[in-house]
């Protein structure tokens, strides 16, 4: 009984992570898209760190009770490398895709007159895809789906190669209790400076997919699923094949050559 009332919080607590990542990123999507002139079309960097805080944010409100994976590449790459259990795999993916949903439906909430005022000066409808870059990814100029895979893998592994860095228990260089929540999500926002271009950067299957499941009921309807040129199936296969790569990157090429005796070196009292 106990452990299934674990498991259960632990759930609530994956959902509760991405919907606030969506709650918090989707809301920056959109005061960067539907606001001419954006307070952000100048200052990209605005966009990346709210992304990021967002994810800081979660891992402060959630992370004692699941470790806020709050990504479906970081609980295959952990199931895969760190002993999390495979049984918990499959609800942690479902709790991650139902908070993407909540998020898009709470940003919904909140800018839905925003959405349509756009549309409609834009000429545009849903059904169009009108606004739908406040809610998932799309690839930018010039991007392939094929090659926006190759990005996601690239991107999303080097995200879990990061957090495993960062989490390793013998990497004594990497900050130490609470503030490795405020790197990872350093770490997101310099993802995101770096690439957000490219097909606006989701390095997670739950933080695109929710939100386009909720818009594809929602009245964006093909726009959404499966988007033009079928492209909602990047953001879920890149990303969980770039955690596996990543995760066994740090796995197999860094973390074996970490002494591990070594202890952080304190400088002597004054």
């Amino acid at each position: 009984m106990l452990k299934n009332r674990q498991f259960l919080g632990e759930l609530i607590s994956e959902c509760i992570a991405v919907m606030i990542i969506v709650l918090i990123g989707d809301s920056v999507a959109a005061m960067y898209g539907l606001y001419d002139p954006s307070p952000y079309k100048q200052a990209y960097w605005g966009v990346a760190i709210v992304w990021g805080l967002g994810v800081t944010i979660a891992i402060y409100i959630t992370g004692s009770v699941s470790g806020t994976h709050a990504n479906p590449a970081v609980s295959l790459a952990l199931a895969l490398y760190r002993g999390f259990s495979w049984r918990k795999v499959p609800g942690y993916w479902a709790a991650q895709v139902l908070g993407g949903v909540i998020g898009a439906t709470l940003v919904y909430t909140l800018y839905q007159p925003v959405i349509d005022h756009y549309n409609q000066a834009h000429g545009l409808t849903r059904a169009t895809g009108g606004a739908a870059g406040v809610f998932f990814t799309h690839p930018g100029e010039a991007i392939t789906p094929l090659h926006a895979f190759v990005d996601e893998i690239i991107l999303t592994g080097l995200l879990v190669f990061g957090i495993f860095a960062i989490t390793c228990e013998y990497n004594t260089v990497a900050p130490q209790a609470n503030s490795g929540a405020l790197i990872i999500g350093l770490l997101v926002a310099s993802i995101g400076a770096c690439s957000g271009y490219l097909e606006a950067w989701a390095i997670n299957p739950a933080r695109d997919f929710g939100p386009r499941l909720f818009c594809f009921i929602a009245g964006w309807g093909d726009s959404a699923l499966p988007g033009p040129d079928h492209f909602w199936w990047v953001p879920i296969a890149g990303p969980l094949v770039g955690g596996v790569v990543g995760a066994g990157c740090y796995q197999f090429l860094i973390r074996p050559f970490i002494p591990r005796g070594a202890t952080p070196s304190i400088p002597p009292a004054p």
